[in-house]
């Protein structure tokens, strides 16, 4: 394949990964005169912060959709740490569906998405704390390369560098972009990526100043600059504040539903570092065609198209814009900076004409995925809705195997596109047997504590991975040949949301899901483990055998399996025996003798449907445990694993539910436990209640779990008046303090050591008690570092016959990561009434 040019390294994943996972959307006239006047803008804009959804959506959307400049976000992490309230999705699965959560917001806001290889691995008190579990050099490294692909003029941070923006995590972005940004422009600095991109140093950094609801203090605004992101947009019909919030309410996982307001709405910058703006952002910096040397003869033709634009018949300034592009495509670039601007506004351009002619391209796979090397049947669909007289030049299927650029006679043609008469071929195309397995690009390699392992730094930034099975389609009018390069999809029709697409998938053969995650062995007793297996492709055969650790046995030793039509699935069972001794260890499954990959699927309405190939593997933990009781109610919350980790010890456990709630006898229940966030979620908890605490009364052992301290359903949670804050234990090592060693949640049935605390993950607990009646006992202490002991992430207290208990402890990770202290004390606290 012929070597980019530094330019075309930047341009080439970036500008593919706009579109894949989507077909191409066509513009509404009103959206379309704004892309027509951000050709004429030569500026752009980076803001930094640390999480999906801690972007300011609102100055995103006026600076991209108003001010024309070049805006995107870089999230420095992609919230694998957070909770999801949508879902079970946790960890690798949630930094996916928030990922596409951002892309979405994108998509509404007009801003563009860049990641570091920075992991969120849950909360963090202070910067410090966070830069020792990130490598800081590499993030930085990361937020320079974003810099110098994305060469903003102008940085913004949402959070300060005093710490006053709460989480650590959010402290160290702010703190590494003014490292960033003192080093970018450096050849010395991080001189690796010069190989791919030149140094670029911005004009200047600012910080986005928040203000809090009701947060009426006047502001100096010689200290800040202002601008009022309420303004109305006619063409749009709406306000960049209303766009704004459908952007942020992408962000469903997390809750953030925001309503419209309309009205005036300030946003402050507060100058950091760089040349000072007094009264403008972009102040010094030239942002029209006036940035090029002698570029106004472009910027004049396409300010002529502008002017001359009829919603009516957008079709009739593309001689214009040709004529433009034309000029792109053959102006001598005399900088690195005038080069990069001709090529950023040469593809905007492209799409701007193919929007005005209303050009449609695609290419429909018959099925949503394949195996690399295979044959797959595929619908070409090339329209020109306009009266211009487009010729189809030029189809290049890349996906294909053995595909030759100069192989004339398969990839050129010469066919007018006459107006609204689309031309659709089918045909069968062989995909290349080198085209990867679909998996995100960040997740193909284990990941090390606090970081993604990502080398190749063409993939470093990008939100998702550009998509390999494209096919060129070129067109041509009045001598001028446009490109563009659009990525397989599969398209279906669904009964109630009608036309739907999908990104297309290259799959394994088959592929091995295990039925559990964990696998937990409180005696000698051996364990069935099922394995779905599933063909990617008709006719597959072999041989399929667990991948056992030194020793584990399991019968029999490999099972002979034939599948003989493609998604036929077939399951396999094997019998798990564990050692004598306790132990964490994994397993794997091999099929003919190598790692195979097992399947996730992540599919909710507001993002494109994500398909994952990770290698199939499961943790197994030989546990010293006992536990007192049977039956288990489980009030369901947010979403989590607990259900399914207290049946891997031998716990029946029924779902409470809205429906059968109050059909239910309670009493059957030898514990009863809700959910992460249930007083949060669950709106007729407020009615349920009572009833839970006369459950109590009356002899049953109530566990609750974690709640958030905003938005209860009711402050009725324990029988006597407590309140939950937001004090945490970020620390998953956080030394614990025994205030009642011989309590009997600490001793019975098992007894609970410090050695129970090893191992957990993420942290200690979350949302803690702050205040309590005094009848309440508390049993457990931890805090970070030198912060004084937090008593309330475990209170218990006698009620009637019963017992109340309630645990910030993030039992709703443990659990189902296979922490054996912690399915110790969690037992303890369900077998607290036996």
């Amino acid at each position: 394949m012929k070597k980019l040019s530094w330019i075309g390294f930047l341009l080439a994943g970036a500008l593919q990964a706009l579109v894949y996972g989507q077909a191409l959307k066509p513009m509404h006239s009103g959206e379309l005169q704004i892309a027509l006047k951000k050709l004429l803008t030569l500026g752009s804009v980076l803001y930094i912060a640390a999480h999906p959804d801690d972007e300011n959506t609102r100055l995103i959307a006026y600076l991209a959709k108003h001010k024309h400049y070049k805006t995107a976000y870089l999230s420095l992490t992609r919230g694998d740490g957070g909770q999801n309230l949508i879902g079970s999705e946790q960890g690798h699965l949630l930094g996916v569906l928030r990922t596409q959560e951002l892309l979405a917001a994108r998509s509404i806001d007009g801003g563009e998405q860049f990641f570091t290889t920075a992991n969120d691995f849950g909360y963090s008190r202070n910067a410090r704390e966070t830069m020792l579990l990130w490598d800081s050099t590499r993030v930085l490294a990361d937020i320079v390369w974003v810099i110098r692909k994305f060469r903003p003029d102008v940085l913004i941070t949402r959070f300060p560098t005093d710490g006053s923006g709460g989480h650590g995590h959010h402290t160290a972005s702010a703190l590494l972009a003014e490292e960033a940004f003192r080093l970018a422009g450096r050849a010395d600095a991080f001189p690796e990526q010069l190989t791919y991109v030149r140094p670029w140093q911005p004009k200047r950094l600012l910080w986005n100043k928040w203000r809090g609801v009701g947060d009426t203090a006047k502001i100096d605004e010689k200290e800040f600059l202002a601008m009022d992101v309420g303004t109305y947009s006619p063409l749009l019909g709406e306000s960049y504040y209303d766009i704004a919030m459908e952007s942020r309410s992408q962000h469903k996982s997390q809750g953030f539903g925001a309503a419209k307001e309309r009205g005036s709405r300030m946003e402050y910058l507060q100058h950091l570092m760089g040349s000072r703006a007094q009264n403008d952002l972009f102040e010094g910096i030239t942002t029209t065609w006036k940035r090029i040397k002698k570029g106004e003869k472009i910027g004049n033709i396409l300010g002529k198209a502008v002017a001359q634009f009829k919603p009516e018949d957008p079709a009739a300034i593309v001689p214009l814009l040709l004529q433009a592009y034309s000029l792109m495509q053959n102006w001598q670039a005399l900088s690195d900076e005038e080069a990069y601007w001709l090529a950023v506004k040469k593809e905007e351009l492209k799409e701007v004409i193919r929007q005005c002619a209303g050009l449609w391209f695609e290419i429909v796979a018959e099925d949503y995925s394949a195996v690399a090397g295979d044959s797959i049947q595929t619908t070409i669909t090339v329209l020109n809705r306009s009266p211009l007289p487009f010729r189809w030049r030029m189809y290049h299927p890349e996906f294909e195997q053995n595909f030759n650029y100069n192989d004339a006679e398969k990839v050129n043609r010469n066919e007018l596109l006459a107006n609204n008469i689309p031309i659709i071929v089918r045909e069968k195309r062989r995909l290349s047997d080198k085209l990867p397995i679909s998996q995100p690009y960040w997740l193909v390699k284990p990941l090390c504590k606090g970081m993604y392992q990502v080398n190749d730094w063409s993939l470093v930034g990008l939100p998702e991975n550009p998509p390999l099975h494209t096919a060129l389609f070129g067109v041509e009018l009045n001598g001028v040949l446009l490109t563009y390069r659009i990525p397989i999809m599969y398209k279906w029709t669904h009964r109630v949301d009608g036309e739907r697409y999908r990104p297309f998938a290259i799959a394994p053969a088959v592929t091995a899901n295990i039925a559990d995650k964990v696998y937990i062995f409180p005696d000698q007793q051996p364990k069935q483990v099922d394995i779905t297996l599933k063909a990617g492709r008709s006719k597959v055969s072999g041989q399929v055998s667990l991948q056992l650790p030194q020793g584990w046995g399991s019968h029999p030793e490999s099972i002979a399996f034939s599948l003989e039509a493609k998604e036929q699935e077939q399951t396999v069972s094997f019998q798990l025996f564990p050692p004598s001794q306790a132990v964490t260890a994994e397993i794997g499954v091999l099929i003919n003798g190598q790692p195979a990959y097992g399947r996730e699927e992540i599919n909710y309405p507001h993002i494109p449907i994500q398909l994952l190939f990770p290698i199939a593997s499961a943790k197994v933990v030989k546990l010293e445990i006992q536990k007192r009781g049977q039956l288990i109610g489980y009030y369901d919350g947010a979403g989590d694993e607990i259900p399914a980790s207290l049946r891997q010890i031998g716990y029946q456990v029924v779902h409470l539910t809205d429906e059968n709630f109050d059909n239910t006898d309670l009493s059957q229940f030898d514990a009863i436990i809700t959910g992460v966030r249930a007083y949060n979620a669950r709106s007729r908890i407020k009615f349920h209640s009572p009833r839970l605490l006369e459950y109590v009364e009356k002899g049953g052992t109530l566990v609750v779990q974690y709640n958030i301290s905003f938005g209860l359903a009711t402050n009725q949670i324990g029988p006597y008046p407590f309140r939950i804050s937001r004090q945490r234990v970020t620390l998953e090592d956080a030394p614990v303090t025994f205030l009642q060693p011989h309590h009997p949640l600490l001793n019975y049935p098992n007894k609970i050591t410090q050695e129970d605390f090893r191992d957990w993950v993420q942290e200690r607990g979350l949302y803690f008690a702050d205040h309590w009646d005094n009848r309440y006992e508390t049993i457990l202490a931890c805090a970070d570092g030198n912060d004084p002991p937090l008593p309330g992430g475990l209170l218990f207290a006698r009620y009637g016959k019963g017992a109340f208990i309630y645990t910030g402890y993030a039992f709703f990770r443990q659990l189902p990561a296979g922490v054996s202290g912690a399915y110790r004390l969690f037992t303890n606290l369900i077998s607290y009434g036996k």
